[in-house]
């Protein structure tokens, strides 16, 4: 978001800003009549008709300057109408937030449950986890509209796919794997939504909602301020087959499984022309093919970027505002529809047709909401909703879940509360606060810093080691060591934070800032207990030097773990919780960033150039950590219990087969593949794992499920994931996982022409690391 509003500013506005706290519902009678009006005489506010009916009502009566007044991120209203003023936007990407003006705290409401950022709660690859925290931010947003507090339309979550490990906005997405990240938004989503007992309506534009979510920023948005180019400026030359693999596919997902009532467009162009005015982008793809029950939106001022910035078409205003109405942008977060759509359709360069589509988008998602008739079921939440015993415990099991453990030499770990009764605790995380909310959090409601978590199972000796993240000078390592000479264990945090990864600001280095490195080293060295090394970044950091001594013992990353992270982190290092969290993206060794620019978008390596393969996918060097990496206190055996090894499919003569380009010395089968399209899609891949706990200990085993295409296809992904889940055993006995995975999904991949392919031939499903893995044979006969 380009602009950044504080709560505080807005205590004098509210009434602006939301209903709730004035009246109930727009179409309230009483209301009505305290405007000197008859809400009879108003067929937008009759019950009995079709929100479509009402809502071309309610547009079909305003004038063409009431129109572009209702355009801008602050609705205006209609007051001879009885339409008050509305504000769309209100962010909750890890709970509710004071980012932008729909929503504020105060005394009545001065704080809201703070989750780990996007990045760690995905590393819990737990579903249900994922849309449970939704359900409870949007109670918290409920609650907070019934006080007045907060909006109803919620412009989260961020779902840009990781493609380069110096992004600064890695924090707030669910990893590199498109897969994952389209079913982490599904599931999100779900959980802000969906209203209990309605989730599966068959006229999804009446569907009622909760809240409001908007999946962004569209599309192919990763670079926000590297070594000079900023995301106002970014054009990404893409592929059309790394747009279709890669960069949309969790927006599909998130429109088509999810059922996301809005999507935003973000700053940067694609192929020269700015996302927010690319019709084929908006109207033909999100509109058309996905067939969105919502509105499109814009990135904060991206018009005036494409004016400004972009400077494309040498547009006036007029044209910017009616190229963006053309393409399918139904909203403006700023001004620009606000002040020049009315003189763009004066000028005869936009239609005012196209104005009442977009605002009839817009008045059918608010009518879903219960804005103009009212939600009863969620009229009771109130402040006793918000920051609940209930809400701060799921906060802290999420940083719990997500916490992966990435080394633990001799079994170190868990420590042991009777064995270890001084702790040193140092390090510029060690009594981390707003480090552990990252971005576009809220006010927590309380928190739990790393001393406040380790004082319950020690005495603690803390020592900041650097004056702050960038750890500009030496000054404060020798207390640090002090203390770690004197006590019997040592844990160190260090890391990242917003000053050195954030948005618009990409990191330049895969290192730790100034003397953390040295810190950590000379910590350890004259450390009279074991150390442990936890990590708090959001992108990964190569730590060789740290994986590599064997004095350190073990290494956690925690991510930006929210609120609880302090408590949630001294759970795992003491053995109240078993880590089973996985890495959501790949720890790259600090070299692979001078390997290619972080403006090279191809996620295939570019051999002309040099560059290597981009995420797990197409990366097949040496890493620090790969992508699904992280252990367990415990010890975790596959067994496959049942499997299919043959995926026979008859064409019939409309379906085609399709040439795939082969490596040289490849065979190629007679009938390389056919088109995804042409095919019915309803056969299924279904395979059962058992997973056995032969360790000591109960815990949590992710069970991440990967694809291999035939060998020898040209460009083709190294591996992809097609399915996980998250499954607790307990010590000694053992689980059954079922996966029924569907064909075309798990076994397709996208040509260089973009089309969507199921290729012929041998697959193997390889499940965790590849020590369960079974063929499947792919043919097709006519």
């Amino acid at each position: 978001m380009a602009r950044i509003f504080i709560g505080l500013l807005l205590l004098c506005s509210f009434a602006t800003i939301t209903l709730a706290g004035n009246f109930s519902y727009v179409c309230d009678p009483s209301r009505y009549s305290d405007l000197g009006l008859d809400v009879s005489t108003f067929a937008f506010c009759d019950k009995s008709l079709p929100f479509d009916v009402r809502a071309k009502d309610l547009v079909d009566r305003m004038t063409l300057h009431e129109k572009v007044n209702q355009l801008g991120d602050l609705a205006y209203g209609v007051p001879r109408l009885g339409l008050p003023k509305y504000e769309w936007w209100s962010e909750a990407l890890h709970g509710v937030s004071n980012v932008g003006p729909g929503t504020f705290f105060d005394d009545v409401v001065p704080g809201a449950t703070v989750f780990p950022t996007v990045i760690l709660t995905t590393a819990s690859f737990n579903e249900s986890l994922w849309k449970n925290i939704g359900q409870v931010v949007s109670t918290e947003a409920r609650a907070m509209y019934n006080l007045g507090r907060g909006g109803l339309t919620y412009w989260s979550p961020n779902i840009n796919v990781v493609r380069d490990p110096r992004w600064g906005r890695i924090t707030e997405t669910p990893g590199e794997d498109p897969y994952v990240v389209g079913t982490y938004a599904t599931n999100y989503v779900r959980g802000l939504q969906d209203v209990e007992g309605t989730e599966n309506a068959t006229d999804l534009n009446h569907r009622p909602l909760k809240v409001s979510s908007c999946c962004k920023h569209y599309a192919a948005y990763d670079v926000d301020n590297w070594l000079g180019v900023d995301r106002y400026h970014f054009d990404a030359r893409v592929r059309e087959q790394d747009m279709l693999e890669t960069f949309l596919r969790p927006f599909e997902m998130c429109v088509k499984d999810g059922d996301v009532s809005s999507v935003m467009c973000s700053y940067n162009r694609v192929n020269g022309i700015p996302t927010c005015a690319d019709p084929k982008l908006l109207k033909d793809t999100i509109r058309g093919e996905w067939n969105l029950h919502g509105y499109i939106v814009s990135d904060c001022d991206s018009i005036k970027v494409i004016m400004d910035d972009h400077k494309w078409l040498g547009d006036t205003k007029e044209d910017a505002v009616a190229q963006v109405l053309k393409a399918g942008l139904d909203l403006d977060c700023g001004v620009y529809y606000t002040n020049f759509t009315q003189n763009a359709v004066k000028q005869g360069k936009a239609r005012e047709a196209d104005i009442d589509k977009s605002l009839n988008y817009l008045y059918v998602v608010l009518m879903r909401l219960g804005f103009f008739d009212g939600s009863p079921s969620f009229d009771m939440l109130g402040k006793e909703d918000v920051c609940s015993n209930e809400n701060t415990e799921l906060a802290a099991e999420a940083a719990r879940e997500g916490i992966v453990l990435l080394k633990n030499d001799n079994e170190t770990l868990p420590l042991y509360h009777g064995k270890f009764k001084t702790l040193a605790v140092v390090g510029p995380h060690a009594n981390a606060t707003e480090a552990m909310f990252g971005n576009y959090a809220g006010i927590p409601c309380k928190y739990s810093s790393p001393i406040d978590g380790f004082s319950a199972f020690g005495k603690v000796k803390y020592e900041m080691g650097c004056g702050d993240i960038a750890c500009k000078n030496e000054s404060l390592i020798f207390p640090a060591m002090k203390a770690a000479k004197e006590a019997d264990a040592t844990i160190i945090l260090a890391g990242l934070d917003l000053t050195i990864e954030a948005e618009s600001l990409d990191r330049v280095d895969l290192l730790l800032p100034g003397y953390q490195t040295q810190l950590i080293n000379q910590v350890t060295k004259v450390a009279k207990g074991p150390v442990i090394l936890v990590i708090m970044s959001a992108g990964g950091i190569d730590i060789s030097f740290a994986k590599e001594n064997k004095k350190i013992k073990a290494i956690l990353w925690a991510g930006f773990p929210g609120q609880e992270g302090g408590r949630a982190i001294a759970d795992v290092v003491f053995g109240n919780y078993n880590p089973g969290g996985r890495l959501p993206i790949t720890w790259h060794e600090a070299n692979y960033v001078d390997r290619l620019p972080m403006t090279s978008m191809p996620l295939r390596p570019v051999h002309s150039l040099g560059y290597p393969g981009r995420t797990y996918k197409f990366f097949n060097g040496s890493t620090v950590y790969p992508f699904g990496y992280g252990l367990s206190y415990t010890k975790f055996n596959y067994t496959l219990v049942s499997s299919q090894s043959s995926l026979p499919i008859n064409l019939n003569k409309l379906q085609h087969c399709r040439d795939l380009d082969y490596d040289s010395d490849s065979f190629k089968p007679e009938c390389p593949a056919v088109l995804v399209d042409d095919l019915e899609c309803n056969k299924y891949i279904e395979f059962e794992v058992e997973v056995q706990n032969v360790g000591s200990k109960d815990g949590d085993e992710v069970v991440i499920v990967y694809s291999n295409p035939p060998a020898g296809i040209t460009d083709a992904p190294i591996k992809q994931v097609i399915g996980f889940k998250r499954v607790f055993v307990k010590a000694g006995e053992s689980q059954n996982v079922k996966f029924a995975l569907d064909a075309c999904k798990s076994l397709g991949i996208v040509d260089y022409n973009a089309y969507k392919l199921l290729p012929s031939g041998g697959h193997t499903i390889v499940v965790g690391d590849g020590v369960v893995s079974f063929p499947i044979q792919v043919s097709f006969d006519y």
